[in-house]
């Protein structure tokens, strides 16, 4: 985390660090006090922390499921709740003034949350799941001037895959090839421009075309 404040800091930028695990229950609020704290401000929520942890279903314990879950989605439902008091407040504000502010919400999915995948339903089940929390919170919040919209990456060069036969892979994608971190990136900034001012309750894949 120190590391990443770091080089957003040599490009001229500010950033504060807040470690924690994001399914502890204290670090919902923490993670939005020190954002209000340091910037006077919360603009854009993007919700991108994640792991696997695969097994088939009969071997599938009770922690793994949960693990998936809360990471994937309760996590980012937390998260969000925790921001929903000051969008709200801030929101208000500005009309009063005049002002039209318009907030970013960017949940991160997965293809398996679209497809599914054998081996992770734990992880699939939570991926669908911030897709359908995604599209609900799109329409609660819109009135706020807050566009929610998930991308649904597929396979990415990301240590996610990094014992996965990658040859194999490549050849159920159109494409022929993994994605880059960057197009990913790229997709997500294009949320959170005025580019996509009108966009919001939306799933966008990143996927080489794979159906």
């Amino acid at each position: 985390a120190q590391e990443t404040v770091a080089a957003i800091e040599a490009l001229g930028g500010k950033a504060v660090a807040v470690p924690g695990s994001v399914a502890d229950k204290d670090f919902p609020e923490r993670f939005v006090r020190t954002a209000v704290d340091s910037f006077g401000g919360l603009d854009i929520i993007i919700n991108n922390a994640g792991f696997t942890w695969d097994n088939v279903i009969q071997k599938m314990t009770d922690e793994q499921w949960y693990a998936m879950l809360d990471v994937h989605l309760t996590a980012p439902f937390r998260i969000l709740r925790a921001a929903a008091g000051f969008i709200r407040q801030a929101s208000r504000k500005e009309a009063e003034a005049g002002s039209d502010v318009y907030r970013k919400v960017v949940n991160i999915s997965s293809l398996a949350g679209i497809g599914g995948n054998a081996g992770q339903a734990n992880y699939a089940a939570a991926k669908a799941g911030i897709i359908a929390a995604s599209r609900s919170l799109a329409s609660e919040v819109a009135r706020f001037g807050v566009r929610v919209n998930v991308v649904a990456p597929g396979l990415i060069e990301t240590d996610m895959i990094k014992d996965a036969p990658v040859d194999q892979i490549k050849q159920i994608i159109p494409m022929a090839r993994l994605g880059k971190p960057q197009e990913v990136a790229s997709v997500i900034r294009f949320l959170c421009s005025d580019d996509a001012s009108y966009v919001t309750g939306q799933v966008i894949g990143i996927n080489g075309g794979i159906c």
